[in-house]
């Protein structure tokens, strides 16, 4: 969504998070966006998963699982892609790198 008001972009909100106007227009994202933060999580599952910030190229900021790359691998400044293949069930936004992740020398 896009506020009519003050254009700030946002992402499943009720109202705008910058001057709270609910004058929201919908507007479809390319889902390219670049990972600012990042974070392994172990909780609640056998395997550890990675969930990271990725701002898009529209402007907002939202919270994503990234698939296809160990969780560890996933790094601060990665681009990243929607997923090939729709959405899953549970309604989570789902991401994989654009390129390969380097393999790093001090992960033990």
């Amino acid at each position: 969504h896009r506020c009519r008001w003050c254009g700030t972009a946002s992402f499943r909100r009720l109202l705008c998070p910058v001057c709270a106007s609910s004058e929201l227009e919908p507007e479809r994202t390319t889902g390219v966006g670049v990972i600012v933060r990042t974070a392994v999580i172990h909780r609640y599952t056998e395997a550890a998963r990675n969930e990271s910030l990725v701002r898009f190229s529209e402007g907002f900021v939202f919270r994503c699982r990234i698939v296809g790359a160990a969780p560890h691998l996933v790094t601060v400044g990665a681009r990243v892609r929607p997923v090939s293949g729709g959405e899953p069930e549970t309604g989570e936004v789902v991401l994989e790198l654009c390129e390969p992740p380097a393999a790093r020398q001090d992960w033990i």
